[in-house]
């Protein structure tokens, strides 16, 4: 790659640069990225879209300041005034971070040169169609059909004034089903993703039926839910659905910005006990496939699997770059950045609890009155104090230990530590589930995962009495 966007000599001249100007640190980090999509919505083709976009951003850090520029010149005039941009700023101290986005140069032509898809349009389409009538054919309730395809491919390279000189290529395909079924008591829905870091390898026929059946069968089992209960109560959590749930309510809560800044309710608690004996939490970039998998971080620094609690007990936190460097210690793999015009920050990859040795169904039968919760929705949490509010779009009535009723779609709130401390019963039935995580106004893959477990006690928002 670096012989086809920046060439070797190039970089260390604009490194160079950078540090001429007063810098103590330099890092240009490159990127050329591809992306293909495809829709179809009620049976009709609603968008077939292709793009490509490629440029650099350079950092500079003296002190405690940070000066960012970013250009989609990748020429060394290019490179070059974005090194004096951001070296100009970092000089400048008091401390923070201060962006300059520089625009094209005349010269810079800014219309994208797409690559071919390995795989023809006409058998994505085919594909998309082939989920439509699986869905549809699962029942006349479903009603609405929307079937989503896209792809990207991401190669990007990071050099920086510590010698580091790495690239990678990264290929991510994602395929999305919602349903909406109708009844006589309204409308429901279900949904079903399919992601990984892989090729189009990843949408065999098997699974794209396995996921559109999925979706429908879910939004028709909604048409018979009944209003949820309200209070506290024990929620088992089905593996793979409730990742999501520790992703927000400690995941963000462990990543060293947080920390440092002491907005953390983990914050100087490393070799406290933060969580039942049953919990171990795992970042982890190297889980080959999986949504969140990355060879190296957007600094540069390899792929880690990094152990954040263990058997409750909680041992480390997530380290980019510059945070790492304030402390003297080494970045988890943890730096990460939406794309070339971003800055790196603090974020997770795969976030998972690894699986105990309970039985599934034995934890649901010892379970006499409960809710089983199949599918977590979005949610939010306040990471100074842990407190989470979580939509639930797929649940159920545990009755006499058993899975009963569906339940209308209603809100698990509660706190991150004390549901940590809940946690009383693990399963081996682990897996994973992709999603995309939001901070700072910037958006990574991440994948979350868990098997199935229970929570002792879990404030449900529902509405029946």
């Amino acid at each position: 790659m670096s012989d086809t966007l920046v060439q070797h000599d190039v970089l260390q001249r604009v490194l160079g640069e950078a540090l001429g100007r007063g810098g103590e640190f330099a890092e240009v980090f490159v990127e050329d990225r591809t992306t293909s999509s495809a829709m179809l919505d009620q049976s009709r083709v609603e968008e077939l879209s292709s793009g490509r976009d490629r440029g650099a951003g350079i950092r500079v850090v003296v002190g405690e300041t940070t000066g960012f520029a970013h250009t989609a010149d990748l020429s060394e005039k290019g490179l070059f005034a974005a090194a004096h941009a951001a070296s100009a700023v970092a000089r400048e101290g008091g401390g923070g971070v201060r962006e300059i986005a520089l625009g094209a140069l005349a010269d810079h032509s800014t219309r994208a040169r797409i690559q071919p898809s390995d795989v023809d349009k006409a058998k994505k389409i085919e594909l998309l169609r082939y989920a439509d009538d699986v869905a549809r054919s699962q029942g006349s309730a479903i009603t609405q059909v929307q079937v989503a395809l896209g792809d990207s491919t991401r190669r990007f390279l990071v050099a920086n004034s510590e010698g580091v000189f790495v690239a990678d290529h990264q290929v991510r395909t994602r395929f999305n089903i919602s349903c909406v079924a109708s009844g006589d008591v309204g409308m429901q829905t279900g949904y079903r993703p399919i992601a990984g870091t892989l090729g189009f390898e990843l949408l065999t026929r098997d699974a794209v039926e396995q996921a559109a059946s999925g979706a429908a069968h879910q939004a028709i089992t909604k048409l018979d839910a009944r209003p949820a209960p309200s209070g506290d109560l024990p929620v088992v959590l089905a593996g793979g659905s409730g990742g999501i749930l520790f992703h927000e309510a400690c995941g963000h809560g462990l990543e060293a910005d947080a920390i440092l800044k002491n907005a953390s309710v983990y914050a100087g608690k490393v070799g406290q006990q933060v969580a039942s004996s049953l919990v171990t939490l795992v970042d982890d970039g190297t889980v080959a496939g999986e949504w969140g998998y990355l060879a190296i971080d957007d600094e540069g620094r390899p792929g880690s699997r990094n152990v954040l609690i263990e058997n409750g007990i909680l041992t480390d936190y997530m380290w980019d770059y510059l945070r790492a460097r304030k402390e003297g210690r080494v970045s988890s793999g943890n730096g990460r950045r939406q794309s070339y015009q971003h800055l790196p920050m603090v974020r997770m990859t795969n976030t998972y609890l690894l699986e105990g040795d309970a039985d599934a169904d034995e934890i649901v039968a010892q379970t006499p009155r409960g809710v089983y919760v199949a599918q977590l929705g979005g949610g939010q949490v306040n990471t100074a104090t842990g407190d989470f509010v979580f939509g639930m779009t797929s649940a159920f009535l545990i009755e006499d230990g058993k899975i009963t009723a569906p339940l209308r779609d209603c809100n698990l709130i509660g706190n991150g530590p004390e549901v940590l401390q809940r946690v009383d019963a693990v399963a081996t039935d682990f897996s994973m589930t992709p999603g995309t995580c939001g901070k700072d106004g910037q958006s990574v893959p991440v994948g979350t995962g868990q098997a199935t477990m229970r929570l002792t006690g879990v404030t449900i928002g529902g509405t029946a009495s």
